[in-house]
């Protein structure tokens, strides 16, 4: 993973960034029924955990935006070439923790890697056991099929993208559908770099159809 830091003079966004920065809330998320029947086909069929199966996809899409890599640094923006995600994962006491993973490797790789980090999860809580600031943050709330979601964030400059989905349903034509809802810092991303990386999700879920 590499990093490099925009050039403030020429970044065309730039009065968006110091106005976005002026705000006391200034996150921008959606809300979008996600069809998830290749990726959930695709888990079935060789046993692997659905929520690993998209947590990969998710992550791909995520790097396929270069404003979802971007992250506020004082008065800059730092890019990273990819970045990894923490995740959250249910302990046996019912409570969560964090796990870090990176994505850039095969499925079977990445499985395998998934077990290791899902093992020392516990001992870790919810304290990250990398430098967070170029992660995406995960979560999923599996017991609902919702249609709006207000996450926690700390406010001022943390710019980590919040990526979360819910229950799927399968639709009467069949389909797999699950709400999957995408948090942003407005200084560095809009609507349309959100609708970037949904378009990015479905070419990726679309990938399990030929079992990637």
């Amino acid at each position: 993973m590499t990093e490099h830091f925009i050039d403030m003079h020429s970044y065309p966004r730039k009065a968006h960034f110091d106005y976005f920065r002026s705000l006391q809330y200034p996150y921008v998320g959606v809300t979008v029924d996600q069809d998830v029947t290749d990726a959930l086909r695709f888990s079935k069929e060789t046993g692997h955990s659905f929520y690993l199966t998209f947590l990969h996809a998710v992550a791909l899409a995520a790097d396929a935006v270069p404003e979802f890599r971007q992250r506020i640094r004082g008065d800059q923006i730092i890019e990273y070439s990819e970045c990894p995600t923490s995740h959250t994962e249910r302990t046996k006491s019912g409570e969560y923790c964090y796990c870090t993973l990176h994505h850039h490797m095969s499925l079977p790789e990445y499985f395998a890697r998934a077990e290791e980090v899902r093992q020392n999860c516990a001992s870790n809580g919810i304290t990250e056991d990398e430098d967070s600031e170029s992660m995406y943050f995960i979560s999923a709330l599996p017991w609902l099929h919702y249609t709006s979601l207000i996450q926690p964030v700390a406010c001022g400059d943390e710019s980590n993208p919040r990526i979360t989905w819910g229950k799927y349903i399968i639709t009467e034509s069949g389909k797999a559908v699950m709400p999957v809802s995408v948090l942003v810092h407005h200084a560095l991303a809009d609507g349309s770099h959100i609708a970037q990386f949904y378009n990015s999700l479905e070419l990726e879920t679309a990938k399990f159809r030929s079992g990637r």
